[in-house]
């Protein structure tokens, strides 16, 4: 069963994905590949009157944001780790972002970062340190959770940096219950033009004993203009909470299935390659711990799937202590629910961006004034692997 978007969600679903929801059926948003809404106010900080994109010069456009932020704590100072020998640097390498960005009306509203000032939840001030953070690791792929400004400032402003993107909302998103909400959160997958060109590129809804859910994923497939050589992508968000484990990982598991599709779809890169040598990247806020089910789903996958983030361990097999700490009225988490899965067959982990030291989160922990969201991003450099 294809689980596209379109269409609306019966009872079991509703049972299933909405346990106690008195909330109504709502239509499903569209989902856009670089479209613009007539009616989208864009944000007038960056972008001009009567156009559609922001176009900016980069150096210009990150000395905009420091200008903003001038008055604000520095953001954090992480460095790359190299992880291949000097006899073997990598050829135009692929650098790939993963970040859960924190979704505007859901940090102001409902998550309750009761150690964050109000200030610092404000997007006039966030949405200045996540253009900031993009702009200085530059992704050549950008993948993005909890996007709900995504027409009116990040399509805009990254289209203007040369991005191409494939927007997929929540078909119930939690920002629409939020009064002044700014739409339905979702993913987005960002990639550079001058770097990638489309090949494919399908939304869904991902789901569990054949029932759409209210999560999402965008997967595309990219040809490579330097080498030639394709890749899919995909970026996830799966569903939150306890006691849904099993969820996640049936929605682990139809994800998988889905982009072993798309890949098989499209068995001829220009050299008539078959699709097994296609590689992965797979991208997502997965709200599961590295013992959970759907964890262990990815990595005995026959896709042969490796977590990126693993390299940064001293033995390669464990991963990062935290890629998000918050504290909320319940306590303090900090625990790793994100991941880049890439296929270790096919590509090399290169560089791997190391994590923000606990002193340099504070004792208030994330989000805050040097940092706009409650989940840190992840960025590695990856190189196709050479055929032996």
């Amino acid at each position: 069963m294809v689980c596209l978007m379109g269409g609306g969600a019966s009872r079991l679903y509703s049972a299933v994905t909405l346990s106690g929801s008195s909330r109504s059926s709502l239509p499903l948003p569209p989902s856009h590949l670089d479209s613009q809404s007539a009616d989208t106010n864009l944000d007038p900080d960056f972008c001009k009157r009567g156009s559609t994109v922001c176009p900016h010069d980069p150096a210009e456009l990150l000395q905009q944001c420091k200008d903003a932020l001038r008055e604000s704590p520095p953001r954090f100072h992480r460095k790359f780790i190299n992880l291949f020998v000097e006899d073997s640097t990598p050829s135009s390498p692929i650098r790939m972002m993963q970040w859960n960005v924190l979704a505007q009306a859901l940090g102001e509203g409902l998550d309750s970062f009761v150690q964050c000032p109000l200030e610092a939840l404000s997007w006039s001030h966030r949405k200045y340190l996540i253009i900031e953070e993009i702009l200085t690791y530059r992704p050549h792929i950008l993948c993005l959770q909890e996007v709900d400004h995504y027409y009116d400032t990040l399509q805009p402003v990254l289209a203007g940096l040369g991005y191409s993107s494939n927007f997929c909302p929540k078909p119930w998103s939690p920002c629409l219950d939020v009064e002044g909400n700014n739409g339905p959160d979702g993913c987005a997958l960002f990639f550079d033009q001058s770097r990638f060109e489309l090949v494919d590129s399908i939304s869904i809804r991902l789901c569990a004993m054949r029932i759409p859910t209210n999560q999402v994923a965008v997967m595309t497939m990219l040809r490579c203009r330097i080498t030639e050589k394709c890749v899919c992508v995909a970026v996830t968000h799966l569903k939150a909470r306890a006691g849904w484990d099993w969820l996640r990982s049936a929605q682990g598991s139809d994800l998988l299935r889905h982009l072993q599709n798309l890949v098989q779809k499209h068995p001829g890169a220009p050299t008539g390659d078959p699709s097994s040598d296609i590689p992965l990247l797979i991208c997502g806020d997965f709200n599961a711990i590295p013992n959970e089910e759907v964890y262990q789903r990815f990595v005995t996958s026959p896709l042969s799937l490796d977590s990126a983030y693993k390299k940064l361990s001293k033995d390669g097999l464990t991963e990062p202590e935290y890629t998000t700490w918050k504290i909320r009225p319940t306590g303090e988490c900090c625990t790793t629910l994100d991941y880049i899965w890439y296929s270790q067959e096919l590509l090399r982990v290169d560089t791997v961006l190391d994590m923000p030291t606990e002193e340099q989160i504070g004792p208030n922990r994330l989000p805050s004034f040097s940092y706009p969201s409650d989940h840190l991003s992840l960025v590695c450099d990856f190189s196709f692997k050479e055929k032996e």
